[in-house]
């Protein structure tokens, strides 16, 4: 359904700014997602430096600008980030420091969106089978509670239909006494 490409970028001095967007370039519309999984700071990196990471995006209403990272030789060399943004465009800028940073994840490209609609289609025929499986399943579980409830009744009427006498002395032999000598004595 999706096709999962590695994506990478490296930001330093000479190179401070990426904006990832594949749907300015996309000659027909399928759906993009990236995801950054790490950001790691390079070995040429110098000594005591901070290296601050910012995406610029956009959120619910508006865009966002916000730092993601931020590295240091000696202290923090890579930091695992684990973003997903479903959204071009995505810019990633090397606020402070000269790198180099590399940013390392996936792009996810989806499908078609006439593949979309083909799957639309598609759950709406299995939720209709979906609910024609639940009616008949409801139907066998009536069927099943109203068989219960008959033997309930029929085993009921048994018990109701004997003498009480007869009942206490099966209640007695079931607790492992013994029938009355009385009884006995007689036959």
């Amino acid at each position: 359904m999706s096709d999962e490409y590695f994506y990478g970028v490296t930001l330093s001095s000479s190179h401070q700014s990426e904006t990832w967007d594949p749907e300015a370039k996309a000659e027909y519309p399928r759906s993009n997602k990236l995801l950054i999984r790490t950001a790691l700071l390079g070995p040429d990196a110098k000594p005591d430096e901070l290296n601050v990471i910012q995406v610029e995006t956009m959120c619910l209403q508006d865009t966002i600008k916000i730092p993601v990272a931020i590295l240091k030789v000696g202290e923090t060399r890579q930091a695992r980030l684990d973003i997903e943004f479903p959204d071009a465009p995505v810019t990633f800028t090397l606020t402070q420091g000269s790198g180099p940073v590399h940013l390392i994840g996936q792009h996810l490209l989806g499908a078609l969106v006439e593949e979309f609609e083909d799957m639309e289609e598609m759950e709406e025929e299995m939720l209709d089978e979906e609910e024609g499986d639940d009616s008949q399943f409801k139907e066998d579980e009536n069927k099943r509670k109203a068989a219960g409830k008959r033997k309930t009744n029929e085993d009921d009427d048994d018990e109701e239909g004997e003498p009480k006498g007869k009942k206490s002395k099966m209640s007695n032999n079931a607790k492992g006494k013994a029938a009355s000598p009385k009884k006995n004595a007689k036959k």
